[in-house]
């Protein structure tokens, strides 16, 4: 274990950080280890490694029970270990090969109040500027397609149909897809290129970008995070807002309302349906809440 450990500093230039949590995850189990009177690399086998997961889940008398992710980097761990020694020829096979790290638990996304999302984009549509115009513009954008933040600030002229409403988007994998753009949507981004954007489009080179900057070129990523972040501030919104919260927030509010889950896949560009399947528990907890408080004998 050591000869591992001065191999991750010498060869991988490991953090110092890291290297602390990979020599105390290798110790217990390497104590662990002790216990089942297994003290060499190449007595290993796939059941002790297994047990060994269990145990870290479950705790004992010396360590409390670690949650998915500590466990999941003390697995990490073990399994760099044995990796290590079947290619050094410390073991002539690797007992860890086949344990997974336990998987993480499942995070709801954060979603919005439609009252919270409201408030920001009357913020934004409030201050009568170009940047004003273009930042309400973004919004509604974001809000009223469910892009990512990357399909937005790359989007081209090209790409927005405002006559029918459409709105080409590319995705991950360089995946295309149509989404409908919304009346609030459309209006917005209308008055952007209209009155707007030629003005910011007169100060550099925009090429065919739709979102630019006060330069004139291109918005970043970065700069469309700002963006968000200051529209919510000066709305008065105290959650923490990511363009990806808008994401959340349209497929949260279209499921609520009654979309079937396979549209909300189509509309965020979600390949499996069981990524966008996360949306429904927050709707089911939306319905349990409304059940509470509206049934007659819902509460005794």
């Amino acid at each position: 274990m050591q000869t591992y450990l001065d191999h991750l500093v010498v060869e991988r230039g490991l953090a110092a950080n890291t290297l602390t949590s990979y020599r105390r995850d290798l110790r217990r189990y390497a104590a662990f280890l002790a216990t089942r009177e297994v003290d060499r690399v190449d007595a290993v086998g796939p059941a002790d490694v297994a047990e060994f997961l269990m145990r870290l889940r479950e705790g004992d008398e010396e360590h409390r029970p670690l949650g998915a992710s500590s466990a999941a980097r003390t697995v990490v761990a073990v399994r760099g270990f044995h990796k290590f020694a079947l290619r050094e020829g410390l073991s002539a096979h690797d007992p860890a090969a086949q344990v997974k790290p336990p998987a993480p638990p499942q995070r709801l996304p954060k979603a919005l109040p439609l009252s919270d999302v409201e408030a920001i984009l009357s913020a934004a549509a409030a201050g009568g500027t170009a940047l004003s115009s273009r930042d309400a513009a973004l919004l509604e954008f974001l809000y009223g397609t469910g892009a990512r933040i990357s399909e937005a600030v790359g989007l081209d002229i090209d790409d927005l149909d405002l006559d029918s409403g459409l709105v080409r988007l590319l995705g991950k994998g360089s995946k295309e897809r149509i989404v409908p753009l919304g009346s609030y949507a459309a209006q917005a981004c209308g008055s952007y290129l209209t009155r707007s954007r030629p003005q910011l489009a007169a100060k550099g080179k925009a090429g065919g970008a739709v979102f630019l900057n006060g330069r004139g070129g291109r918005l970043s990523r970065q700069s469309a995070w700002a963006v968000l972040a200051r529209t919510a501030e000066r709305a008065g919104v105290g959650a923490a807002v990511s363009p990806h919260t808008l994401r959340h927030s349209f497929a949260t509010h279209l499921l609520d309302g009654g979309a079937d889950v396979r549209v909300v896949q189509e509309l965020l560009g979600h390949a499996s349906v069981t990524t966008t399947q996360v949306y429904t528990l927050v709707t089911v907890d939306r319905l349990r809440e409304v059940y509470a408080t509206t049934h007659p004998r819902a509460l005794g």
